[in-house]
């Protein structure tokens, strides 16, 4: 979950600034499994630890993600950092910080699919408000293009389809922080979509 990304955070300020610049290097060389494209040489340069952790993220799932990034650490001869990245994410939510539940929304708490992924149908052809959605998500859940990617789309349905288009790649955190903007900005829509859950 959650703890995946912190973990991969934590790797990657723990860098000097010479080895987090030899981090991106070795980042665009390092071979990647079939299906994963590469992050483009020029926005990669000018990323601190936060944009490249929620790049790596966003780009290659959590679960890869933290591999990769163990694999670079151990390129660069940090076995050590790559080992504590690789144990704190094979223990998963042991890693999760104890208020994170406290944060969760009670809809994410209970068992079966989550409140967003649930109402799927529901919230792409009902909401009216995606750029306030949008908003709320940017920085957190999307990085620039992706935030780019939604707005350019002509038509509600059209925005709401391409902010899917992004979920597989999301962890619970992802999805409470969409159903929090949701209920920030549609509030009686999420309201009688609850009574129908």
């Amino acid at each position: 979950m959650g703890g995946t990304r912190d973990a991969i955070l934590e790797a990657l300020e723990n860098l000097t600034a010479d080895e987090f610049k030899k981090f991106k290097l070795k980042l665009l060389s390092v071979p990647l499994r079939e299906g994963y494209g590469r992050i483009p040489r020029g926005p990669l340069q000018s990323m601190d630890a936060m944009d490249l952790t929620d790049k790596l993220v966003s780009c290659y799932l959590e679960a890869y993600s933290a591999e990769l990034t163990a694999q670079v650490l151990r390129d660069m001869g940090m076995q050590e950092t790559a080992e504590r990245l690789q144990d704190i994410t094979r223990k998963g939510s042991a890693a999760v910080p104890a208020d994170t539940k406290a944060r969760t929304p009670i809809s994410a708490l209970s068992s079966g699919p989550h409140f967003v992924d649930q109402h799927r149908a529901a919230l792409i052809a009902r909401v009216t408000d995606v750029d306030g959605v949008l908003d709320a998500l940017y920085g957190k859940v999307l990085a620039e293009e992706q935030y780019q990617a939604v707005r350019a789309e002509s038509t509600n349905p059209g925005k709401m389809r391409k902010l899917y288009s992004f979920a597989p790649a999301w962890d619970l955190t992802c999805k409470d922080l969409l159903l929090e903007a949701l209920k920030n900005t549609q509030p009686y829509l999420v309201a009688d979509l609850e009574k129908k859950s």
